[in-house]
């Protein structure tokens, strides 16, 4: 039975303007169970925090696998946690809610996006999740869930299935639609475009919001309670610009639900660099490569080592450049061989502060930390945390983001 009191504390952190809010993913960190999740919590980030926001509240971005969301749910776990968060004033106002298993230290790939939409299992999970975060919410805060782009091309879903994960995405509105009801609180689900997935690009994502009003046509809870979760490193390797992408999502009345603040690898796939991009081949995660030919056009690969034992297709104009999914530190610099899509998280900070009110969501999401090459990693993930959160914090300054 879920605790149904609310926290009545206003949270303002950091002096962030236009009501945002800004944490880091717990999804950098091991922890399956909600056990494992506490234990890194109580002691990885309350060390980033006491560097960052000693005297302030502190938000958390709380990742939640199906696992650790049910033994929260039970017992006195929930009422515990937000005892503890209250002593330690920090509260939690959005949860990952894209992988649903097992995250680190196994094969990931493909299985992070099963289940996927078209499955009871995912609305459940999905659902549960916004059960917790809306007992965790101070009262002034909405809420938000990150989950899959509906599924993954791969899995090369017919129109029927299609069909049936918008069903259970309306299913998801129908229940976010009682809790607000219920509860007052503002809550909203950001699918998450990935390459390779169902949810691609901005045009992607616009044309599969036009479906879902097809199915309810005048139904306008759509607005209110689901969107996109805007990832900076997703964005960039689609090679799309800030400003015309979270532009053409408002001028489609698609909610910006979150924002993940996230640099991918970029590089010039010469001889030199392809060797040494093996580094950055690890067995865990997908790291799909979009290829910019010359002339502009785009060609993908479902991950790394495809791209690099590729052959020049015969007649095909040379690659100028390839965008890694491989989330790196958003505080690292270019270098001879690697640059990274910092310019495309900037410009999403440069729309916010011409757009105030877009999205209050902030999301700093490095989940790598475990497979980076070492020398790109810091020696300890706290360490990169906290690097991360004073790059960040510079630059919202720097954007009048910042009271």
């Amino acid at each position: 039975m879920l605790d149904s009191r609310s926290h009545n504390r206003t949270q303002r952190p950091m002096k962030l303007a236009h009501g945002l809010h800004l944490a880091y993913c717990t999804n950098i960190h091991r922890g399956e169970s909600w056990e494992e999740t506490f234990h890194s919590l109580k002691h990885d980030t309350m060390a980033v925090k006491q560097q960052v926001a000693p005297d302030e509240p502190y938000a958390i971005g709380l990742r939640l696998g199906a696992a650790a969301a049910k033994q929260l749910s039970q017992g006195s776990h929930l009422r515990d946690f937000r005892h503890w968060m209250d002593q330690n004033n920090c509260y939690v106002f959005t949860i990952n809610g894209f992988p649903y298993g097992t995250f680190h230290g196994t094969r990931v790939k493909e299985d992070v996006y099963r289940p996927d939409w078209t499955s009871q299992e995912r609305l459940d999970y999905t659902n549960l999740l916004f059960d917790l975060l809306v007992e965790m919410l101070p009262e002034d805060v909405e809420g938000s869930v990150s989950t899959v782009p509906v599924s993954y091309k791969g899995f090369d879903l017919s129109d029927r299935a299609l069909g049936e994960a918008r069903r259970h995405l309306w299913k998801c509105v129908d229940h976010l639609e009682h809790l607000s009801a219920r509860t007052g609180k503002k809550l909203h689900l950001g699918l998450e475009p990935e390459p390779m997935c169902t949810l691609e690009t901005s045009k992607e994502a616009t044309r599969f919001f036009d479906q879902m009003r097809q199915d309810r046509r005048g139904d306008m809870r759509i607005e209110e309670h689901l969107g996109i979760n805007y990832d900076c490193c997703h964005l960039a390797l689609q090679y799309e610009n800030p400003h015309e992408a979270i532009g053409r999502l408002a001028s489609n009345k698609i909610k910006i639900s979150k924002i993940h603040l996230s640099s991918a690898l970029k590089v010039r796939p010469t001889n030199e660099v392809r060797q040494s991009l093996e580094a950055f081949n690890d067995a865990v995660y997908y790291h799909q490569v979009i290829e910019r030919r010359q002339g502009g056009s785009l060609h993908r690969y479902r991950d790394l080592p495809e791209a690099l034992t590729s052959a020049p297709e015969e007649g095909a104009t040379q690659a100028e450049e390839w965008r890694i999914h491989f989330h790196i530190p958003l505080h690292q610099v270019p270098v001879a061989l690697y640059d990274n899509t910092s310019d495309h998280l900037l410009g999403t900070l440069d729309y916010l502060k011409a757009h105030p009110g877009t999205c209050s969501h902030l999301e700093m999401e490095t989940y790598t930390w475990e497979v980076m090459p070492d020398g790109m990693k810091s020696r300890h993930v706290v360490d990169q945390l906290v690097e991360e959160y004073r790059w960040t914090l510079r630059q919202m300054k720097q954007h009048g983001l910042l009271n």
